[in-house]
């Protein structure tokens, strides 16, 4: 590299320098020289090799290199000589500070000698650096074993707490324990959390009074008053990165979780719903004041964990609220919406967890009270009777419908944040049965009943107004009732939408293909179909007499064309009068009244063509009247 630069720089100095042949000669004959430098075709690389030869460089260099590698490794050999005299004086320092328990020197010390003793890994084959190895090894474990009895004697398993606050030996300790083998700090934080907690297995034993469900805030009570205790007197001898009153905190409910379930266990049978919701809610607040307090870096095992689509009838729709609005909404209510979720709470089940074998007594409560709430709905139905044409309720989504979803949803929730197991397969399986049961008792079941009423009309009968609105088989509160119940199936089948997908957002992921509420909208969409084929039928039957009468008439004997047919005129009166009422009352679910417009058209026409095609014998005026009623009806 050197060698190109040097040649290109006598290249850009020769072209700088070049003279023509003839102020060359000149100067020569001025200035007449033999040295090398003044000729005109100098090399200037070609002279310096000429002077250094290419050997004698290379036996310049290695002269270097030796220099440089003497030096490396006298200071090699400088800092490793003083990192063994640093290790020896720090073993023996070591040592005797260790039996003088000198345990604030010892956590400095102790880490500088691990950290030059790593230096001298490659050397363990050196019999006294092996020697210095071990004697460490050996400091370090009379220091974990003597710091350990430290404890044992301060904190002892059998017996009271020593009294007075922390000494500065045990809080310098912690600091050793925090360079030694990890296992010395777990034994100590173990040993002091089951000293500090001892007291509360004896007052919460299994056959205490304060043991049982109805004064489980004894327990959070006392553990509230350890914590204050612990800080106030033992803050300040644990590191702060230990997070002893987190863990505390932490082993307090894993035996309280042991313990409660072994008493229900034992007193299952004494186990009712409100007092079960009453333990569970303490728990689940409890939980709640756990995650404001602690951040849950020491659990092992942190919980995991949870579209809609749009409808004119979604304001009551309680599963489309989002979710400031669940917990606002439910603020009066002594239920566990106001608890933090799973997903946000490191700390949720971590107590909680024990009530949920016992969730059966909550879902047997669920069954109990839904079927009464279904009771309620038929007899209030009964008492109140169907909804009133030209009132707010007429063709109105029922109320017991939004009802009925408000409680899912509470049930839901509740049983979400006691368990996203099994329990919430159970309470689907619940919610499926009287989804169906709604929708047999309080919408099939109220459907009216079509009854024949409407033959023996004849010609002359066509032309009177009342008999004519005889004709028709329901009454327009009837009419107003399968409107209200087809609309009200149609909330149903969008809410059971919405409640499905809500269920597979609280479950485990593992159970979400065991959510299927598929079977129930089917039902709800069945109550439609029959809604709309009653109100198709009964226009249709309302239309038969006058059909029937005009198959019947003599047309034969029609002697004239006339500009107005009865049967036309009854047809469009029927139509007229029921019609608007049907349009009115699904105004919130116009895709249903085109279908039952659609129903309607598709069963109509061919009877009608079919009747035209009965008027026979005919003459040729009758078929021109034929004619005639058929244009004035399209």
């Amino acid at each position: 590299m050197m060698e190109e630069e040097e040649f290109e720089f006598a290249e850009d100095l020769e072209a700088i320098l070049h003279l023509t042949p003839e102020v060359q000669l000149a100067i020569e004959q001025v200035f007449p020289s033999q040295d090398p430098l003044d000729r005109a075709d100098f090399n200037a690389v070609e002279y310096i090799n000429t002077l250094f030869p290419t050997e004698q460089v290379k036996e310049i260099t290695r002269d270097i290199k030796q220099l440089d590698h003497a030096k490396r490794h006298l200071t090699t050999s400088i800092t490793t000589l003083n990192h063994l005299h640093m290790l020896a004086g720090g073993v023996d320092s070591l040592e005797a500070m260790t039996r003088k328990r000198q345990y604030g020197e010892v956590a400095n010390l102790l880490q500088g000698v691990v950290n030059v003793l790593e230096h001298f890994h490659k050397y363990m084959g050196i019999p006294q650096i092996r020697q210095l190895s071990e004697r460490v090894k050996a400091a370090q474990s009379e220091l974990g074993t003597q710091i350990l009895a430290d404890f044992e004697e301060a904190f002892p398993s059998q017996g009271s707490k020593r009294p007075g606050g922390p000494s500065n030996v045990l809080r310098d300790a912690c600091q050793v324990a925090n360079v030694l083998d990890p296992r010395i700090k777990q034994e100590i934080i173990k040993k002091f959390i089951r000293q500090h907690l001892s007291e509360y297995l004896v007052l919460f034993q299994e056959n205490q009074d304060v043991a049982w469900l109805d004064k489980i805030d004894r327990r959070y009570a006392w553990i509230k008053r350890q914590l204050l205790d612990y800080e106030e007197k033992y803050g300040r001898m644990f590191p702060e990165e230990w997070c002893m009153t987190e863990r505390i905190a932490v082993e307090f409910c894993h035996i309280t979780r042991a313990e409660l379930a072994k008493v229900m266990r034992t007193r299952a049978k004494e186990i009712e719903v409100k007092l079960l919701l009453f333990a569970i809610q303490r728990t689940t607040n409890f939980e709640g004041l756990l995650a404001k307090r602690f951040t849950g870096c020491t659990l092992t095992d942190i919980p995991g964990v949870r579209k809609r689509p749009d409808s004119p009838l979604d304001p009551t729709n309680p599963f489309l609220e989002d979710e400031a609005g669940e917990e606002a909404g439910t603020e009066k209510d002594e239920d566990l919406t106001k608890k933090p979720k799973a997903p946000d709470n490191p700390f949720h089940g971590i107590v909680s967890k024990c009530f949920e074998p016992h969730l059966y007594v909550y879902i047997e409560s669920q069954d109990k009270n839904l079927g009464e709430l279904i009771d309620r709905f038929v007899a209030d139905f009964r008492a109140q009777g169907p909804p009133k044409a030209g009132t707010e309720e007429g063709g109105a989504v029922l109320p017991s419908c939004a009802d009925l979803f408000v409680y899912y949803k509470k049930c839901m929730v509740q049983c979400s944040q006691l368990s996203t197991g099994e329990p919430m397969i159970a309470l689907t399986t619940i919610f499926q049965k009287f989804l169906r049961e709604y929708a047999w008792k309080i919408l099939s079941g109220n459907l009216p009943k079509s009854s024949t009423n409407s033959g023996g009309l004849t010609i002359s009968s066509l032309l009177k107004e009342k008999e004519v609105s005889e004709a028709a088989k329901f009454t327009v509160d009837e009419l107003c009732l399968i409107c209200s119940i087809l609309s009200t199936a149609e909330y149903c089948l969008a809410t059971t939408q919405q409640l499905e997908e809500k269920l597979k957002e609280k479950v485990d992921k593992v159970l979400v293909e065991r959510i299927n509420l598929t079977g129930e909208m089917d039902t709800f969409s069945t109550v439609i179909s029959n809604s709309i084929q009653l109100l198709v039928q009964d226009l249709d039957a309302a239309c038969d007499p006058a059909l029937t009468a005009m198959s019947k008439m003599p047309w034969q004997s029609v002697e004239h064309v006339g500009d107005q047919s009865p049967y036309v005129t009854s047809i469009i009166m029927h139509i007229k009068q029921n019609v608007p009422i049907i349009r009115d009352n699904l105004a919130s679910t116009r895709k249903y009244f085109t279908q039952f417009c659609i129903k309607f058209t598709n069963s109509f026409i061919p009877k009608f063509i079919n009747h035209l095609f009965r008027c026979k014998p005919i003459s040729m005026v009758g078929a021109e009247q034929v004619s005639f009623i058929y244009c004035n009806l399209y």
